[in-house]
């Protein structure tokens, strides 16, 4: 939501792909997803599927600054979107139209589709530069990164950077902000094994940008993203022969929620099997199976998680789990405010971080951080 307490509107200026996966239909996905509205700018029309580009038909400029001029007059623009731009003369009228507007800009700088198809001339590539100048952040991928002239030059440039390492060959994906005061963070993640990998890029810039235009800070809108971005991956439907799309749809509101979330209950049993069984009945999708340990995770329909834990004592071992991606400040200002904790923030070997306290009447709440490891551990069935 905007500063009225309406949806956050974010123009989209890109590519159409009538596969779905990336471009255009990626973005309004995501938007959407993320609680937005989109609007767009189409600056080409391409037939593609998971194999490959077939044919792409560029939109006459005056066509594309045309569509912008139209909804900025009218609805407005909280934050914009730059994907791919089609023509050099595009990328000049498309600054000179950007120019004006004083909200989050994050661009996108799109030159070689994932099939490899090349979707960027050399005269478009170095009209970008005004494009790079605008932006509140540009979000090259290593191959992109290399024909704007590497990583030295494109920091010597004095532009926030958020380098993107997809296209590397490790199995630890590095991605790198490049801030403009000479900061640098970076995260790291296990490489999700999938071929559906089609509009990762557009995915996550759009999710940055509507992030941005919701009012969210740099950082925590990238981490935002990124979380969006691994999801729908891990949620992808498996469409095409070749690269496809990722799972959107399936991204559930609970992981991208700012505050706190009650996501999980996990209650006793005496009959591991019995309960499983149970449970299962009633129609729950079950994640995690391990009767070495007494434990079972199950999954709602709405991305909620709850599990039962094999005790002796099943009256007192029933557990709240509330999740905030924010947990060491969430737990600090508890005690601030007098609040014992009976396990302070740790990491866990499940790969969540916990701490727990009691409430008043003696019920345990665990509050915790755990990303895609709760719906997506390693161990999930």
């Amino acid at each position: 939501m905007n500063s009225d307490g309406k949806p956050v509107r974010v123009l989209i200026i890109a590519g159409s792909d009538s596969g779905g996966g990336a471009g255009i239909q990626a973005d309004i996905k995501t938007v959407t997803m993320l609680g937005g509205h989109a609007m767009t700018s189409i600056t080409a029309i391409t037939a593609q599927n998971s194999l490959g580009v077939d044919a792409v038909h560029m939109v006459p400029t005056d066509m594309v600054i045309d569509q912008i001029a139209s909804v900025v007059s009218d609805i407005g623009v909280d934050a914009v979107k730059i994907g791919m731009i089609g023509s050099a003369d595009t990328a000049h009228a498309v600054a000179d139209s950007l120019a004006e507007l004083s909200c989050p800009i994050v661009f996108d700088p799109v030159m070689v589709a994932t099939s490899g198809a090349v979707l960027a001339d050399a005269d478009t590539i170095s009209a970008f530069e005004r494009l790079m100048r605008l932006a509140t952040i540009t979000t090259p991928n290593l191959p992109e990164l290399e024909a704007l002239g590497g990583k030295n030059a494109l920091l010597a440039r004095h532009i926030p950077v958020l380098i993107k390492g997809g296209h590397s060959d490790d199995d630890l994906i590095v991605d790198e902000l490049h801030l403009a005061e000479e900061q640098c963070v970076s995260w790291s993640d296990e490489r999700i094994a999938t071929r559906s990998t089609h509009g990762t890029g557009c995915t996550l810039a759009t999710a940055i940008a509507t992030g941005l235009g919701q009012g969210m800070d740099l950082v925590p809108a990238i981490e935002r993203a990124r979380l969006f971005v691994r999801l729908a991956l891990h949620d992808a439907p498996g469409l095409g022969q070749g690269h496809g799309p990722m799972g959107h749809q399936s991204v559930r509101e609970d992981a991208m929620v700012a505050g706190p979330s009650l996501n999980q209950v996990t209650v006793g049993c005496r009959d591991y099997s019995a309960s499983v069984d149970f449970y299962r009945t009633l129609g729950l999708q079950q994640i995690v199976d391990s009767p070495s340990n007494g434990y079972a995770r199950f999954e709602m329909p709405n991305g909620v998680t709850f599990s039962v834990h094999q005790s002796d004592a099943c009256s007192t071992s029933t557990v709240v789990y509330f999740e905030s991606k924010r947990l060491d400040a969430w737990v600090s200002e508890l005690l601030s405010q007098g609040y014992m904790f009976d396990q302070m923030p740790q990491d866990e070997s499940w790969g969540w971080r916990e701490a727990r306290l009691l409430d008043p009447a003696g019920n345990m709440v665990c509050l915790y951080s755990a990303g895609e490891n709760r719906r997506y551990p390693a161990w999930r069935i």
